[in-house]
């Protein structure tokens, strides 16, 4: 299902830069308090997708290994409080969560705005597990209430977050239900994920659910309601029931690597992580996520080490893979990805493997391949389930099966893809060439600049608990 979007000019002081003092993260003074809730769902919706799928190119995918970044690699090196072309995601998540709680707010205020309450909801659950799963505890409960609350508020703990009311559980729960509730014939309007249509909004809060019980699932048990969930059927189950937005061909809504001069673009390479894995595995994505090399004699592709000394290194382009032409040339096939039908099946099939729901867990797992192939237009080979790839191939385990295809498919998801090697271990990252970490994968993502000389007091707090905003202190559900 395409969904192809137009932001008009004039919703672009809808949102503001967060850099002055916390308050204008909490209540954003310089935008219009009464702007339709259409407008600032489709802005909410359409910046935090646009500005994470950027992200999730220029530093999320260097965390996970799927590129390497040739120059300005500071973050590729793993130090990771010296962002340069990206790696300083928490302001999209502050400022969005900010014009979403007025979304929110206008909802529970204004009789004609009560459509809008059930996915405010779901969308405040969705950024809230993105924040937290990044950096661990962060101002949350106190950290949305205006002028009439904290501008100073404090560090909540990501158990809290995930579990108490209010939270990102329970706001899903809530989300649902007010859309259940919901009897009156006004429609729901700028929403450039379903076109408004609120059944789609509860079938990707249900698999919003999967995905936050699975990643909760080492800390609590949280079979019983996976199974219910998995018993009713009622989640994302095809790609055309995917939580996403189409990227056009030409500005202003194209993917923002095809707007940046052609040197941005070509800072990045495919990794040598990457290409060992679609190597062995021998996967055709490779040529839809990267192109051969251009001093290839045979259309090979090669991939970079990440993490290399560029002061000390010499490299020529030539001898690496660039990104191949849908991040660039043809991004109308691009999506801002917020939740799909593979990555829903492979939450399953790791469900189903670890005995958390009743099912076969290899048929979900070679659902989730099938479906990954189709999101990324590229045909699956009909032996491709019979090599490398299979649930049970030599050398393997099938849990490693699952999180490696579903961190193949993560593409420009990339934090995701690191998050959930946080979480499981796979796949195998290599140590990078020239690391700023002494020589570890992160574990979280420092808390900014920012953060310290806005909040300092409840800062220092958060400070203390993880050592000193240390990048190795790991989140609660990874500890």
């Amino acid at each position: 299902m395409k969904k192809i979007i137009y932001i008009f000019a004039f919703l672009g002081f809808i949102t503001t830069s967060c850099t002055k003092d916390f308050e204008e993260i909490n209540t954003n003074p310089n935008a219009p308090v009464a702007v339709q809730p259409s407008l600032l769902l489709r802005q909410v919706i359409y910046d935090f997708g646009e500005q994470m799928s950027y992200e999730g190119f220029v530093a999320g995918d260097l965390l996970a290994q799927h590129r390497t970044a040739l120059d300005f690699n500071l973050f590729d090196r793993h130090d990771l409080k010296s962002p340069q072309l990206g790696g300083n995601p928490w302001s999209i998540f502050y400022v969005n969560l900010r014009d979403n709680e007025i979304i929110l707010n206008q909802s529970r205020e204004t009789a004609a705005y009560t459509v809008y309450e059930g996915p405010a909801l779901i969308l405040k659950a969705y950024m809230a597990a993105g924040l937290t799963d990044l950096f661990g505890d962060v101002p949350y409960f106190e950290a949305f209430n205006g002028v009439e609350g904290s501008v100073t508020p404090q560090y909540d703990l990501q158990e809290d977050i995930y579990q108490n009311e209010n939270g990102i559980l329970d706001n899903l729960d809530k989300g649902i239900a007010a859309i259940n509730a919901y009897t009156s014939s006004i429609a729901l309007e700028g929403d450039i994920l379903f076109n408004g249509d609120l059944q789609s909004w509860i079938q990707f809060a249900n698999s919003l659910k999967i995905k936050y019980l699975i990643r909760i699932s080492d800390k609590v048990d949280v079979s019983s309601d996976l199974q219910t969930l998995f018993n009713n059927g009622n989640y994302i189950s095809t790609n055309s029931e995917n939580a996403v937005f189409d990227f056009t061909n030409s500005e202003p809504n194209s993917f923002r690597l095809a707007q940046l001069r052609v040197g941005d673009f070509n800072n990045f390479v495919m990794s040598e992580t990457m290409e060992e894995i679609l190597v062995d595995l021998d996967d055709n994505r490779i040529s839809t996520f990267f192109r051969t090399f251009t001093n290839s004699i045979t259309n090979e592709f090669n991939g970079l080490i990440n993490g290399i000394n560029s002061s000390t290194t010499s490299i020529a382009i030539a001898d690496y893979s660039l990104s191949g032409t849908i991040f660039r040339k043809d991004t109308s096939t691009l999506d801002a990805n917020f939740m799909t039908a593979w990555e829903t099946s492979f939450l399953l099939a790791e469900a189903a493997e670890k005995g958390l729901i009743s099912s076969d867990a290899e048929t979900l797992y070679n659902l989730g391949v099938a479906q990954a192939f189709e999101y990324w237009h590229t045909d699956l080979p009909t032996t491709y389930l019979a090599g490398n790839a299979n649930y049970n191939a030599t050398g393997t385990t099938p849990l490693q099966q699952i999180i490696t295809q579903k961190w193949i498919a993560a593409v420009i998801n990339g934090y995701e893809g690191w998050i959930e090697y946080r979480r499981t271990g796979y796949p195998a990252l290599k140590d990078v060439a020239a690391s700023l970490n002494n020589g570890l994968i992160p574990a979280r993502m420092p808390y900014p600049a920012e953060a310290a000389s806005l909040n300092q007091d409840n800062y220092s707090v958060a400070e203390a608990a993880t050592n000193g905003n240390s990048l190795n202190v790991k989140v609660w559900w990874n500890e």
